[in-house]
């Protein structure tokens, strides 16, 4: 992971009173919470519920209309985080599959903001043989985008976060269309990723998936109903306040 001037204690990200809207129409309001370092975020709440939007907010995407969001200690919106943060779009899986490129020319792609004058140099040739390694397609590395399934294509785009050294790691829904046992190792890879020490925001509609492989869980319905450790989310009211309904929680089981 890149360095940063920051204390290794600061957050990676703090949403302070937080509220936005389109048009007039509030979608997220007096939202208050931090993200750590080395944190597995898994941020739930039903359709609609604000939290495609909340990323957005983290990236600096659109702007707040009231409160502020903080990345690495700096406005989000802001904030130069080209190389600090990688982002996987709930589009990943099917998303490149008319791409003329090859995987590896995919994962050289988070190594351009290192690379001086275009020219690569022994260790970012290095940083991509690494990022492929870790997510499992170096024996892809010649193949296509487009010629890969959902779950492989998915881990192409991580690599390419990998190789661009990002200390973040967002995901919104990544694994929409793609097959129960691809998301299984999907998600195994992530908590993996996170026992390395990577911070982890990952919007996932699956409530099971989030409280077996997340360890801590923001629920979202407009406002924060929840914001704290896995286990505890489990034994709250918040499922039954932001969905409006008893929700069944299914753990996954995982090594």
């Amino acid at each position: 992971m890149s360095g940063s001037g920051n204390d290794a204690r600061d957050p990676v990200a703090e949403f302070d009173g937080v509220s936005f809207g389109y048009g007039g129409t509030p979608v997220i309001e007096d939202v208050s919470f931090a993200i750590e370092r080395g944190e597995f975020l898994g941020l739930v709440g039903p359709n609609g519920s604000g939290k495609s939007t909340l990323v957005r907010l983290l990236l600096g995407l659109v702007r707040p209309d009231a409160g502020s969001v903080r990345l690495f200690g700096e406005s989000a919106h802001v904030a130069e985080t080209g190389t600090r943060v990688g982002y996987v779009a709930q589009t990943a899986a099917s998303s490149g599959r008319k791409m003329p490129v090859t995987v590896r020319e995919v994962v050289r792609m988070g190594r351009y903001p290192h690379v001086p004058h275009g020219r690569f140099r022994s260790e970012d040739r290095a940083a991509v043989d690494d990022a492929l390694a870790t997510v499992g397609v170096a024996d892809l590395e010649r193949r296509r985008l487009g010629e890969l399934s959902g779950g492989q294509r998915q881990r192409v785009f991580i690599a390419r976060a990998l190789a661009t050294e990002a200390e973040i790691l967002v995901l919104d829904e990544p694994t929409v269309g793609v097959d129960a046992n691809s998301r299984e190792a999907f998600f195994d890879l992530l908590a993996s990723l996170n026992r390395e020490g990577m911070a982890i925001v990952l919007v996932e509609h699956d409530i099971g998936v989030v409280t077996t492989y997340a360890t801590r869980v923001a629920c979202l319905n407009r406002k924060l109903y929840f914001h704290g450790d896995a286990d505890r989310f489990t034994e709250s009211d918040a499922l039954t306040r932001a969905y409006g309904a008893n929700q069944r929680v299914v753990h996954h089981d995982h090594d």
